[in-house]
C-alpha cells in the first residue's frame, strides 16, 4: 500500500443500512493512498460493528468509537486531532464518494497551492427500488462552475453557497485551530464560511464528488425542520454564517447568501410555520426575516420583489 495522502473522517451515528455504501464508495476510489477515520458516535444498531469490521479486513480503515454520542461536530474534532496525512476530508457516513473524488480534489490542491478545494455534489433520492442520483442543483453549480483555481471569497462570493463539510478537500495545517462547533445540528454552516473568509486561496471545481442521501424515511437532520430545536440551530447557523462573511468585510457574499436563503431557505420554513400548532416557531422565523432584512447588504441581494412581499407574511 503506497502512504496515506489523504485523511477522510466518517462520521456516523445509527447509519448501518447505509454505512456499507459510503465505505463501498472509498474502496471504489481511483487514488488508492487514502486513509479512512471511521467515528461511530455512540450507535444503538450495528454502525460500530460494519466500522469495526472494515478496519479488521483493510488496514486504511481505522475506528474511533463514542460511548455516548457528541454529534457530527465532536465527531469530526475527534478525529482531526489524529490526522496526519497532508489532506483532509469528510464523508459522512450515510453518504457517498463518487469514484475519482479523492484523485480529482488531490490532484487539484497539488496543482494549486491552495488551502482547499470545493466540489459540486448532487442529491440521491429513493425512486421505489433505490437511491438514484439527480443533477447539480443551479446554487451548487454557481459555486463550483466554472473551476477556479488560487481564488478568495471577494473574487467568487457565490462559493458561499457551498457549505457542507463534506464536499471539501482541505491541506491539513489549514485547521489548526479551526475546529467544528459540538451540540448543535448544522454545525459545517459556520464552518465553512471562516474557511472562505480565512483562506489565503481555495479553488472550486465543477465535478460532483459526493452523492448526498435524502433519506426515505424522513430520518436526517436536515430533514427535520419542523422540530422547533433544530429549526434555531438552523437559523443560528445561517446568522452565524452570514455574520463571518459580514465581520470579514465580504459583502458581495453576504448578499449572495441573502439571496440564496430568501429564494431557497425560507419558503419551507414559511410553509411549516403556517401550520405549527407551537407559536414560538412562527415568531421564530418572523424575527429571522425582520433581521435578513435590517441588513445593509439585503438592498444589493438579488431577491425577487414577491420573496420581499412574503417576508412580511
Amino acid at each position: 500500500m503506497p502512504a496515506p495522502l489523504v485523511t477522510v473522517i466518517v462520521p456516523g451515528r445509527d447509519i448501518a443500512a447505509f454505512a456499507p455504501a459510503a465505505l463501498d464508495s472509498l474502496r471504489a476510489q481511483t487514488l488508492t493512498a487514502w486513509r479512512a477515520l471511521l467515528v461511530d458516535d455512540g450507535s444503538a444498531d450495528d454502525t460500530g460493528r460494519i466500522f469495526a469490521a472494515a478496519a479488521e479486513a483493510d488496514p486504511r480503515f481505522a475506528v474511533l468509537h463514542h460511548t455516548e454520542p457528541r454529534g457530527l461536530g465532536g465527531a469530526r474534532n475527534a478525529a482531526l486531532d489524529l490526522v496526519d496525512t497532508d489532506y483532509v476530508g469528510f464523508l459522512d457516513g450515510d453518504d457517498e464518494l463518487t469514484p475519482s473524488a479523492l484523485e480529482r480534489l488531490t490532484g487539484t490542491l497539488a496543482a494549486s497551492g491552495s488551502d482547499f478545494v470545493a466540489g459540486a455534489y448532487v442529491r440521491s433520492r429513493w425512486d421505489g427500488e433505490r437511491y438514484a442520483p439527480g443533477r447539480i442543483q443551479p446554487w451548487v453549480s454557481a459555486a463550483t462552475d466554472p473551476e477556479l483555481l488560487g481564488t478568495t471569497i471577494f473574487d467568487h462570493p457565490a462559493a458561499s453557497a457551498n457549505i457542507v463539510a463534506w464536499s471539501k478537500v482541505s491541506r491539513t495545517g489549514f485547521w489548526d485551530g479551526l475546529r467544528f462547533p459540538e451540540g448543535v445540528a448544522y454545525e459545517d454552516q459556520i464552518v465553512a464560511q471562516r474557511m472562505y473568509t480565512s483562506a489565503r486561496a481555495f479553488d472550486v471545481i465543477p465535478d460532483a464528488v459526493v452523492r448526498w442521501r435524502l433519506r426515505a424515511d424522513g430520518s436526517s437532520i436536515t430533514q427535520g425542520k419542523d422540530r422547533l430545536p433544530v429549526l434555531r440551530d438552523y437559523l443560528a447557523a445561517l446568522r452565524g454564517g452570514i455574520a463571518v462573511l459580514h465581520d470579514a468585510g465580504a459583502h458581495a457574499a453576504v448578499a449572495a447568501r441573502l439571496g440564496l436563503i430568501l429564494a431557497m431557505d425560507v419558503p419551507p420554513l414559511q410553509e411549516i410555520a403556517g401550520t405549527h400548532p407551537d407559536p414560538a416557531y412562527p415568531a421564530a422565523v418572523r424575527a429571522f426575516l425582520d433581521e435578513l432584512e435590517a441588513l445593509p447588504e439585503f438592498s444589493d441581494a438579488r431577491v425577487d420583489p414577491s420573496l420581499v412581499a412574503a417576508l412580511r407574511w
